[in-house]
């Protein structure tokens, strides 16, 4: 993003507010009238269950539209939460028709942004699907270390997940009592740890084994996403 496209999508900025931990934003069915984009803290997309357990659909980061979606079809089929206090920065719709029509490159950055939700969403499946406790909770931490590393968020192996154990199972499918066992499972093998808000990565190539993870999902490499082609 140049200074120019970085300088516009400040000023289609009507607000900046904080909003508190474990706070709902956006409840299903809510009409929408505008995004918000995520500047500081964690945020997640999630369905309730009948039996009042959810799952997430999406762990956010800064630099994330939590709710772009929403932007063309006017409402969201799930929740959007905060985890930690956030701050966070709306857009009304109609400013955002503007950078459509008048600058193509930042309505591509942002398109872009929902086909990187749809590919995340799309390895989500194949996690829960595929994969035993162990590496469905791999693969959450390798791609979050990922996108972590990508926002200059990561040092020595290490970055802020402020994620219960219970958060942890809503994301892998699983209970908080197996999300237990497989956290110092890969603890005791020297491959990862979670503790007081962190996550710790001992050994990336092995927690990348037993994640089945490969990140070519999420674009990270500057391949041929890097740029619009004429």
């Amino acid at each position: 993003m140049s200074a120019q496209e970085a300088e516009l999508l400040e000023k289609a900025v009507d607000r900046v507010e904080t909003l508190p931990a474990r706070s709902v934003v956006t409840r299903r069915g809510d009409r929408l009238r505008e995004s918000t984009l995520l500047i500081e803290g964690a945020m997640c997309r999630y369905l309730d269950a009948r039996d009042g357990y959810r799952q997430l659909l999406a762990y956010h980061l800064p630099g994330d539209f939590v709710d772009m979606h929403g932007y063309t079809l006017h409402r969201l089929d799930h929740d959007v939460a905060t985890i930690v206090e956030s701050r966070v920065a709306t857009i009304p719709h109609e400013r955002i028709d503007g950078m459509m029509r008048d600058h193509p490159r930042l309505a591509w950055m942002l398109w872009r942004s929902t086909l990187l939700d749809a590919a995340m969403h799309r390895e989500w499946i194949f996690r829960l699907g595929r994969l035993d406790a162990a590496g469905r909770l791999a693969h959450f931490l390798c791609e979050v270390a990922d996108r972590m590393e990508a926002i200059g968020r990561v040092k020595d192996g290490v970055f802020a997940l402020p994620l219960t154990q219970q958060d942890l199972g809503e994301a892998c499918g699983l209970t908080s009592v197996h999300v237990n066992r497989t956290l110092r499972r890969l603890r005791e093998d020297g491959i990862a740890d979670i503790a007081r808000g962190e996550a710790r990565i001992f050994d990336k190539p092995r927690l990348a084994r037993v994640a089945e993870f490969d990140p070519d999902y999420l674009y990270l490499d500057g391949g041929p996403w890097a740029e619009p082609q004429d």
